[in-house]
Formats: C-alpha cells, structure tokens, sequence
C-alpha cells in the first residue's frame, strides 16, 4: 500500500463550487474508484480531508492494488462452486459473478465488465464457442479462458478463431490454471501443453485439417442453435417458443440439419452434437 498527500490548488473564487463538492467527495470516503499507474491498477480510498483557509485541499490517499475480477461460466453446479472457492483463495482476483450457460454468461459479463471469463464450452442454450464469439464481439477488453475436456484440433481452432484468449483442460492441475489466469489476465495467450504441442505438430505436418471444410463449417449460426437445442431434448413447439420462430422455421431448419450433416434421425444428430461439444455426455 501506497500513502501520500494530494494537493488541489483551487484559490480562485471561482472555484469555490468545485471545492466544496471535492471536499464532500473525500469526506464521505468513496472507494472503489479505479485507477491505473505505471500500468498496474488500484483501488483508491480516501480521508482525513482538510479544506483550508485559502481554498486549497488536502486528503490522505490510499492507494491499495487492485483484485482482478472474473467471471465463472460452468453449467455444473459442484465445479462451478469448486473454481469458486479456488479463485476466491487468491489475494488478487475476486470472483464477481456466475453463469450456467452460454447467454447468461453473454449478460454477466455485459452486466459486470470483468476482467476475465472463465468458461466452459459445452453449456446450455448456448454453446461457449458462440458465447465467447458473442463476448468478444460486446466486451473485447474481457479476456477469455476456455476450461474444456475437448483436445480435437478443430474444435481447438474454432476457440482460438472465436476470440479465446486462453485454453486449458479440465484434467489441468489447479497450480497450472491459477498460472493460464495470471498470463491471459497480463495480455499473453496460454495453450495447455498437450493442447499446444497438438497445434506445432499440426502446423509442422501441415496438416489439411486445419484449414480443410466440414459439414459443421456448412452451418449456419441458427442450425448450430438448433442442433444444440435438439440434442437437450426439444422438441420442435419448444425450440420455436425459445427462439421466438415458428415450428414450421424450426422443422426446416431440422431438415437443413439432416442433408447437410448427411443425419436422418434425431438420436445421430445429438450423437453428432456431443462430438462437436455442443453437449456433454
């Protein structure tokens, strides 16, 4: 913690308003307020306020580093709770709020402006491959870690293309996450190992897969929804109700669904669901 004395010179009379509203400021000891020196952020609180006779104005300042606040996006209460308690451990981050899936997290972070996201990717309603795309594109100044158990090399592109600052597997020690925390919060990407040594073998290789087209890069933005949707279990008057369609839409989006992907029943398209992680299993 830093001490030291602010000075404000306000001696013209002119300035004798804006004098008496910095010295209400300081009185009532606002805190929380924000700032950053030398690149480091802190938290700033004040007192001991003393507005002299010439209009000049003195108050203590302490200045106290600042936790870096996160936001946590897992659809399974236990691991939710458990990164919770692992994260509040740490002197310098503050868990600030929670999400069970893909668009509450969408709202939490527009709601909170958090430093960092943590976020699983397969969720409800919303898969966290679209939400972290979504995030990125409201709130680009929030970093995002995916935490996942998928190590297929073009679900880890697609992360990477969505806007992921960071990807770590779920089998990752805690030591190894609270390191990805810390680099992706300083503005440095971070790859699992095996994760990592996949991407140099792949692009050493030069392998096709990479760059190569799929049927899932033939879907559009509403079909993946739909996909996914299926795959929970609902049925077409409840997928139309949740995004606000009409069934007929959502029996032609199911039709597309089934030409492209090359699927005739709604058992192979949640099978084919799991495997992208639109759904766990």
């Amino acid at each position: 913690m830093t001490y030291g004395k602010v000075r404000l010179d306000l001696s013209e009379p002119v300035r004798n308003l804006i004098c008496r509203t910095l010295a209400r400021f300081f009185l009532a000891q606002v805190c929380n307020v924000r700032v950053y020196i030398a690149g480091k952020c802190f938290t700033v609180f004040s007192s001991n306020c003393i507005l002299t006779k010439d209009r000049q104005l003195y108050a203590q300042v302490k200045l106290v580093k600042a936790k870096r606040r996160v936001v946590i996006a897992e659809d399974h209460t236990i691991l939710r709770e458990g990164l919770r308690a692992l994260l509040s451990a740490e002197s310098d981050l503050e868990v600030v709020g929670e999400a069970e899936d893909g668009r509450q997290a969408i709202r939490r972070v527009e709601e909170l402006r958090p430093d960092l996201i943590l976020t699983d990717l397969s969720m409800p309603k919303m898969n966290g491959v679209e939400a972290i795309r979504e995030i990125k594109k409201r709130t680009p100044e929030t970093k995002v870690l995916a935490l996942t158990v998928h190590k297929a090399e073009e679900f880890i592109l697609e992360v990477l293309q969505a806007g992921a600052d960071g990807y770590i597997l779920k089998d990752a020690s805690s030591e190894e996450l609270m390191m990805a925390i810390k680099i992706v919060l300083g503005g440095k990407r971070y790859l699992s190992p095996s994760v990592s040594q996949m991407v140099i073998e792949g692009y050493l290789e030069g392998r096709k897969s990479f760059a190569s087209s799929s049927p899932w890069d033939t879907l559009t933005k509403r079909e993946r929804e739909i996909l996914k949707l299926i795959a929970e279990g609902h049925k077409n008057k409840e997928i139309a109700a949740y995004l606000y369609i009409s069934v007929k839409t959502v029996e032609k989006h199911r039709a597309n669904l089934m030409k492209k992907l090359d699927l005739h029943s709604a058992a192979a398209l949640t099978a084919y669901a799991m495997e992208r992680g639109l759904v766990t299993r």
